[in-house]
């Protein structure tokens, strides 16, 4: 029988970490596969290697699961060191809350205390001046001591507006790592592992099509199956394949498809360019890439066919533009810069 999960808010209270979430629930795949890598490595040499982790990608792709499991594993296996997790909004509210209180070196003492601190959401802290020179402090008084530091974030540091840069350059001397959203296997790979977990029973036909409908959010893919379960329970049988896709239906919000103007719009403002010159009839390094690359998401991310994209970029042969799609292709293999370039893009749509 499937049962649905405990209660996720058991905390424990030394460590401010969930227990459920460890190594062995943590599904691997292409997309983290890099990140988990990381995070092995540090677990192996504290504090020396990979120091800070900086850990960063869009909601629900497993981030929080990923940190929490590098804490919950010290815990269990380093005895002697001690470990605290909490998020840069809770930092914040300490700190504000120690300074009306004239409590500031109390505020101090509590977190430099810990071998290991695990800070998640750090984009909360821009424009926190006070706090982010605090958390400064804190990060050159552990790193100097040889204490390992954790964060993650929505995006890279680079692009967090209103981070200070000296704290920007810490990150960058350590390991920064994406986790970009699950390929298809791994989707498929994340519903077989929840559903055995909760004694789901799917068919290979359900649980592909949830794999192919539910795309990159794994905490969407979690919400499905815990509805699947309760349906289970009430109707006291398997669902069929009509059944599930109803259900997702009504829970996964559709996927947002950016316009051509959201598009161009956002490749001038990343590439700092006007949107005219993209339309242009130029071969100018400076508007080339992004003109290859508004092309490459135009079909890509929102399947606009070549035709339309030629009419749409100028006037431009389909041909022109399927040279240009292929070309971006063909980089992603092995240019990073380009594949971060297209993270944070599609992040502003």
């Amino acid at each position: 029988m499937a049962t649905l999960p405990l209660n996720d808010h058991y905390i424990d209270q030394e460590s401010n970490l969930n227990p459920r979430y460890t190594f062995d629930s943590f599904v691997i795949g292409p997309f983290n596969e890099l990140a988990y890598t990381a995070a092995q490595s540090i677990i192996k040499d504290l504090g020396r290697i990979y120091n800070p982790l900086f850990v960063y990608g869009n909601t629900g792709h497993g981030k929080t699961h990923l940190i929490q499991a590098i804490g919950n594993h010290i815990k269990s296996s380093l005895v002697g060191k001690s470990v605290f997790y909490l998020t840069s909004e809770r930092f914040y509210l300490d700190f504000v809350n120690a300074m009306q209180a004239n409590r500031v070196p109390v505020f101090k003492e509590k977190y430099r205390r810990f071998d290991v601190i695990i800070m998640d959401d750090i984009q909360f802290l821009c424009n926190k001046d006070k706090t982010q020179e605090e958390l400064f402090h804190l990060f050159n008084t552990l790193h100097d001591g040889g204490r390992q530091i954790v964060f993650s974030s929505d995006k890279h540091p680079n692009f967090i507006p209103g981070l200070e840069d000296r704290l920007k350059s810490r990150f960058a001397a350590g390991m920064i790592v994406d986790i970009p959203p699950p390929d298809m296997d791994s989707r498929l790979a994340i519903i077989r592992a929840k559903t055995n977990r909760l004694g789901l029973e799917l068919n290979e036909e359900v649980s592909t099509y949830l794999a192919t409908a539910i795309e990159g959010n794994i905490r969407e893919i979690e919400g499905v199956i815990n509805t699947l379960i309760c349906q289970t329970q009430m109707k006291g049988r398997n669902l069929g394949l009509l059944e599930v896709k109803n259900l997702v239906k009504l829970n996964i919000k559709p996927k947002k498809s950016s316009s051509v103007k959201e598009v161009i719009k956002a490749i001038a403002a990343y590439y700092d360019i006007q949107e005219s010159d993209i339309f242009e009839k130029t071969r100018r390094k400076e508007v080339v890439r992004p003109r290859q690359v508004a092309m490459y998401i135009l079909r890509e991310d929102c399947g606009v066919s070549f035709p339309l994209i030629g009419e749409k970029m100028g006037g431009r042969d389909h041909s022109t533009v399927l040279h240009s799609y292929e070309k971006i292709k063909g980089e992603l293999k092995s240019d990073t810069g380009l594949e971060q370039d297209l993270v944070q893009i599609r992040a502003m749509l």
